[in-house]
């Protein structure tokens, strides 16, 4: 199956410009931050606004975009995003050359930059099925997984390397440079996808709940909805206060920082590698709430960190972490796009983006309020802890008395009929409240 997937020329081309692309990524989220530190003095609070506005979009443009993207041709959404972002960080690379960058300025950049990220991300997540078939759907999300691991490793590394020897000006234009490519990049797949579906009228009401109803009716995707954005919140409290820790706590240099980032990847490359193996050794069921448990407790590596032996415990920390969302990520990822029928894709995902997503600038926020009331470590100490005890959402719930999601999946969800309640017997102690994907962005 694996080996097919090499001879997909079109989930090749795709799977090269987003890998392209998000070395872009991980060069811009290391270089602005630093910007933010290092040229500007922010503060905590000030590093915080600046994560939570790069993902704030998902609170108010998830659900609206998922409606969008099911009425319009998902290529042509991804190729525009990636044009606009090219220019969003094209501002920031002249106003670092030309010294009138400002922190307003990174604001205003990270909250456009987080529409097209949006926009972006719900489209490849409904473009993928029409590129690969239903039965790879696992292993080309842990293609993904990995290859967002490495991109990660070289934009960390070449990041903290050309901000140090270039300045962050040039390198934020290489950045923009990265998601030109992938914007031409796309025009290059050849398969082409089912046009928007036609309807005689569109009620954009009918057809957002259309997707949330699918998604909390489901016997299963609640559970994972909850989990997921329990990972996200406390995750991002994390990645918020990561540069200003490691530059203020651990004392690290540009260069070093970089340098701990990209080893933070490596756990993501092993998870990514070894998630399609693992789920189908342990459950795909089981590794779901497996993930989180057997790996959550290596964060806590983070806060223990001090200076000198502290930049081998959190890049420890981290790559626990990154293994942690790879598995988790590419289990939960299939199962919904393998339960949701083609025509609910968008609005599906976008419903469960909404909530998975929409509490990442509101952690992002919280790390930065609490680290500058508590101080940075023990709010890193808070977060770590929770990203530990978010499998539990999925520890009660019927995925631990299963061991593959085909066993849950019922085939009236599956055609957009609502399902049955749960057996009494598989009643959970905890109501769902709300994912993971791609938590780390990104869970």
């Amino acid at each position: 199956m694996s080996g097919s997937l090499w001879r997909n020329r079109d989930f090749m081309v795709l799977w090269s410009g987003r890998t392209l692309s998000e070395v872009g990524d991980a060069v811009s989220l290391l270089v602005i931050p630093l910007l933010a530190v290092t040229v500007l003095d922010a503060s905590a609070v000030e590093v915080g606004i600046l994560s939570a506005t790069r993902m704030v979009a998902y609170l108010f443009l998830s659900l609206p975009a998922g409606v969008w993207v099911d009425r319009m041709r998902k290529r042509r959404v991804m190729v525009i995003c990636h044009l606009v972002r090219a220019g969003l960080v094209a501002t920031v690379a002249v106003g670092a050359w030309t010294g009138w960058v400002t922190m307003a300025h990174l604001w205003i950049v990270a909250l456009l930059s987080s529409v097209c990220t949006v926009l972006y991300e719900t489209a490849h997540q409904s473009f993928l099925p029409a590129v690969v078939p239903g039965g790879q759907l696992l292993d080309a999300n842990g293609k993904l997984a990995t290859t967002y691991s490495v991109s990660q490793i070289a934009g960390y590394s070449a990041g903290g390397l050309l901000a140090s020897v270039l300045g962050v000006a040039r390198t934020a234009g290489i950045d923009a440079l990265a998601y030109l490519v992938n914007a031409v990049s796309l025009l290059f797949v050849r398969r082409a996808e089912e046009p928007p579906a036609a309807t005689r009228r569109r009620d954009f009401r009918r057809e957002l709940a259309a997707g949330l109803a699918f998604v909390f009716r489901h016997p299963i995707m609640p559970r994972l909805v909850a989990a997921s954005a329990s990972l996200n919140l406390f995750s991002q409290m994390i990645f918020a206060l990561g540069v200003l820790y490691l530059v203020r706590d651990l004392h690290l240099s540009e260069q070093m920082v970089g340098l701990v980032l990209a080893l933070t990847t490596l756990g993501g490359i092993g998870g990514g590698l070894l998630s399609a193996r693992l789920a189908r050794l342990v459950g795909t069921a089981r590794i779901i709430w497996v993930a989180p448990l057997a790996l959550g407790w290596t964060v806590l590596l983070v806060p223990a960190a001090r200076p000198g032996w502290g930049p081998v415990a959190y890049a420890v920390g981290m790559a626990g972490l990154g293994a942690l969302f790879a598995i988790y990520n590419a289990a939960a990822v299939s199962y919904r796009q393998g339960a949701c029928p083609p025509e609910l894709l968008g609005r599906m995902t976008a419903s469960v983006r909404w909530v998975i997503f929409g509490v990442m600038p509101v952690g992002a926020l919280t790390g930065g309020l609490l680290g500058d009331w508590l101080g940075v470590r023990p709010t890193l100490w808070i977060a770590a802890a929770g990203v530990w005890a978010s499998g539990l959402w999925l520890y009660f719930s019927p995925l631990r008395l299963r061991r593959d999601v085909t066993d849950e999946a019922n085939p009236t969800a599956v055609h957009g009929v609502s399902p049955q309640p749960p057996a009494a017997p598989e009643r959970v102690s905890i109501e769902p409240a709300g994912k993971a994907t791609g938590g780390g962005r990104r869970a």
